[in-house]
């Protein structure tokens, strides 16, 4: 599949090979961005904002509505997808596939509620017959990163708000498993977002994160993953609001006496079923 840059469908001539977890076999290939492309990604997603930011909110809603459209109609499309590049078992892939539709539906009607708030200043007599008032704004542009464990309904969380609030947006899918994301930016292209609102920079970490993560038009950063990356990019990314989901936090005690092919099960299916 080809990644989503500066408004395009692009390749590169070096890529990233996406195996079916099953099977160990390639089943598709990612471009492997680097520094150049992660570059341009924020120069697009600067233009982005703008671009965003001046759509009305029943047009932002609208958009996302189209989306969770295409996601209610293309679930087993789409759970199957997840189930090759995740290796996660159809039933909870299916689960997935929903939960991403249902995360989008609600973002296109949380689209047209953003308010503020008027505050009377009559608690002192100073402020008799003066209020003030505030709003929400957006931000800006927002680098997401996701991880691999939930590869679609991870990345509507980051997108689905994200737009809803008018935002332009940089995803940086796990390399592990970056089909279903690109899949959902192609629904957001379908559905006439504005093509600089949304870049996905597929390629390593190590590589496009730190001139992503330090760069100081990018106001927000929402990660998911593991502890120490997440330390990383609290030390590394300047003056910007971070929003962590860190990893470890589902210790499993496996006691020697315990039926080993049990164990495994009933771990499997509390990582999908509780953390999926």
């Amino acid at each position: 599949m080809k990644t989503l840059i500066a408004g395009r469908w692009i390749d590169l001539e070096e890529s990233i090979p996406v195996t079916n977890k099953y099977t160990g076999q390639v089943v598709d290939e990612v471009p492997r961005c680097g520094e150049r492309e992660a570059r341009i990604a924020l120069e697009s997603a600067v233009k982005g904002a703008r671009e965003i930011r001046s759509l009305p909110a029943y047009k932002r809603s609208e958009i996302l509505e189209e989306v969770s459209d295409k996601l209610k109609r293309k679930r087993e499309e789409l759970a199957k997808l997840i189930a090759v590049e995740a290796g996660k078992p159809i039933k909870y892939s299916r689960k997935e596939a929903y939960r991403a539709y249902i995360t989008i539906k609600w973002s296109a009607e949380e689209a047209k509620r953003i308010t503020g708030e008027t505050i009377p200043f009559d608690a002192e007599p100073r402020g008799v017959n003066r209020f003030g008032y505030w709003l929400r704004v957006p931000v800006g542009v927002v680098l997401a990163i996701t991880p691999f464990n939930d590869p679609l309904n991870l990345v509507c969380h980051k997108l689905g708000p994200g737009f809803a609030a008018g935002n332009s947006i940089i995803l940086k899918p796990a390399s592990q498993t970056p089909l279903s994301a690109l899949k959902l930016a192609e629904f957001f292209v379908e559905a006439g977002l504005p093509e600089n609102a949304l870049n996905v920079v597929t390629g390593p970490g190590g590589v496009v994160g730190p001139v992503l993560v330090r760069d100081e038009r990018v106001r927000l950063i929402t990660f998911t993953g593991g502890v120490e990356t997440g330390k990383w990019i609290a030390k590394n990314a300047g003056v910007k609001k971070l929003c962590m989901e860190l990893g470890s936090n589902c210790p499993v005690i496996v006691m020697n006496d315990a039926p080993l092919d049990l164990a495994v099960e009933c771990v499997v299916d509390a990582c999908f079923n509780c953390q999926g």
